[in-house]
C-alpha cells in the first residue's frame, strides 16, 4: 500500500506548502529595499504572534542558538541564576549557564512531572539574577505553568528576569507575555510556525535590554543589542536565512488567514486548534489501556505515552515509520526505549490527529501482540472532537443572540 511520509515528532513539524512555495521563489538579496519590507513585515508580525509589544528579535540559528543568547546577553560570570529542569530542555538551560561560568541553582522535578511552586519560592532570593524555564518540556510532554512562575518572580521586583524557552510552547499555549512579566520569550521556527529549522526568535522586554548594558559575558554573533540596531534599520546584523523569513511570512499569513484576516485571531486558533488534538490524542490513548506518561500537566504540543509493560517504544516508533510512512519521536536520553511522543502542532489537523491514532491500533497490536479492538483509540478521540464541536457551536449561537 502506498506510505506518505508524515512527521508526527516535536520538531521539526510538518512544512506549510505556502511556505515551501515562497522558499523556493524568493531570490532577494538581504541588503535590498525587497528584503527590507518582507523583514519589517515579519518582525511587526511576530509581535502579533507572540502577543507582545516588546522588540522581537528573528535570528538564523536553532532554537539552543537564542537560548545561548539568553544567556550570554543577562549574565555575567559568577551571577546567580535559578535553572527549573523536569527534563531535557530543562538540562540544556542548566548546561548553558554552568558553561558562561554562571552560579547556577536548581529545582528539579521527575521527568514527567512539574515543578512545585513551593519549591521554586524557596530557591528564589534577591540575588538571583534570572531564572530560566521550559514552557513545554518537549522531552516529556508536560507544560508548566510560566503564568504562577512569572508571578514569583515578580514578587522580587526588577533584579530577577525571567526567561522562557517557549520553543514548542508558542503556537500551543496561550501566553500574556507583557502583562505576566516574561522578559524573553523563545521560539522556533520548526514548531507551531509550520516552516523549517534555521530561525530562532525571541521578544525581550526593556528590563532585559538594561541588563544587557551591565553583564560581561562574552557575546558576538549572538549580541542581542547588534541585531536590535540592524533591525531599527529593517536589516538583520549578519547575513540572514532569506528563503526561510519568506517562508515566515508565509506562514504568518496563513496564520492571520485562520483569524479571517486577524494575527491574534489566528494565534488563537491555531493554539485551540493544538489543544483539540492533544485532546483527542490522550483520550485515544487512554481508550487502548496505554498511560499518559505527563497526566499530570500534559501539554499541548505533543502527547508522550508511555510504552506497554515488555515492549520497548523503539520497536513501536520503528513500526510506525515501516508500516505507515509516520515518524513519532521517541524517549530522549533516559526515557529511550520507555515511551513515544506523539506532536500536533502546526500544519496537523483533525485527519492528521485521526490517522495517527489508527495507526497507533495497529502498531501496539503488531509489537505487543495483545488484541486490539480496532477503533477504540478513533472512537475515543470523535466522541471528544464531537463533544467539543457541539459545545463551541452552543457558544457561537449565544455570542451571537
Amino acid at each position: 500500500m502506498l506510505r506518505k511520509g508524515r512527521l508526527f515528532t516535536p520538531g521539526p513539524t510538518a512544512i506549510l506548502p505556502a511556505a515551501q512555495t515562497a522558499m523556493a521563489a524568493f531570490t532577494a538579496h538581504h541588503r535590498t529595499a525587497d528584503f527590507r519590507a518582507l523583514f519589517t513585515r515579519v518582525l511587526a508580525d511576530m509581535k502579533d504572534f507572540i502577543g507582545t509589544e516588546n522588540d522581537v528579535l528573528v535570528l538564523s540559528s536553532s532554537g539552543t542558538g537564542v537560548m545561548e543568547g539568553a544567556v550570554a546577553n543577562l549574565t555575567s560570570p559568577g551571577d546567580r541564576v535559578l535553572v527549573l529542569t523536569a527534563g531535557k530542555f530543562g538540562e540544556r538551560w542548566r548546561d548553558l549557564a554552568k558553561a558562561y561560568g554562571c552560579a547556577v541553582e536548581v529545582v528539579s522535578s521527575p521527568y514527567g512531572e512539574t515543578f512545585s511552586l513551593e519549591a521554586i519560592g524557596k530557591k528564589l532570593a534577591p540575588d538571583v539574577r534570572a531564572v530560566y524555564v521550559q514552557a513545554t518540556e518537549s522531552s516529556t510532554g508536560v507544560r508548566h505553568d510560566v503564568k504562577s512562575i512569572a508571578k514569583l518572580v515578580r514578587g522580587f521586583g526588577d533584579n530577577t528576569l525571567l526567561i522562557v524557552d517557549a520553543i514548542t510552547g508558542l503556537g500551543t499555549t496561550h501566553f500574556d507575555v507583557d502583562d505576566w512579566g516574561i522578559d524573553v520569550i523563545i521560539g522556533g521556527s520548526q514548531k507551531a510556525l509550520m516552516i523549517p529549522p534555521g530561525l530562532a526568535y525571541c521578544a525581550v522586554s526593556e528590563l532585559a535590554w538594561m541588563r544587557m548594558e551591565e553583564t560581561k559575558s562574552p557575546r558576538y554573533y549572538f549580541d542581542f543589542r547588534k541585531e536590535r540596531k540592524a533591525a531599527a534599520k529593517g536589516e538583520s546584523a549578519y547575513t540572514p536565512a532569506t528563503s526561510l523569513f519568506a517562508a515566515l511570512g508565509a506562514a504568518l499569513d496563513f496564520v492571520r488567514e485562520m483569524g479571517s484576516g486577524d494575527l491574534v485571531a489566528g494565534r488563537k486558533a491555531l493554539i485551540d486548534s493544538a489543544e483539540l488534538a492533544a485532546e483527542m490524542t490522550r483520550a485515544g490513548a487512554k481508550a487502548l489501556g496505554l498511560n499518559l506518561f505527563a497526566a499530570s500537566a500534559p501539554a499541548a504540543a505533543l502527547t508522550a505515552i508511555s510504552a506497554p509493560g515488555g515492549v520497548d517504544s523503539s520497536a513501536m516508533v520503528k513500526e510506525f515509520h515501516e508500516s505507515f510512512g509516520a515518524v513519532v519521536a521517541n524517549g530522549q536520553g533516559e526515557m529511550k526505549g520507555k515511551l513515544f511522543r506523539v506532536a500536533h502542532l502546526g500544519y496537523y489537523d483533525y485527519l492528521d490527529t485521526i490517522g495517527i491514532l489508527a495507526a497507533l491500533e495497529h502498531v501496539l497490536a503488531r509489537v505487543s501482540g495483545t488484541d486490539v479492538e480496532y477503533g477504540t483509540a478513533v472512537r475515543a478521540a470523535q466522541q471528544v472532537y464531537a463533544e467539543r464541536i457541539s459545545r463551541d457551536n452552543r457558544v457561537t449561537a449565544v455570542v451571537s443572540t
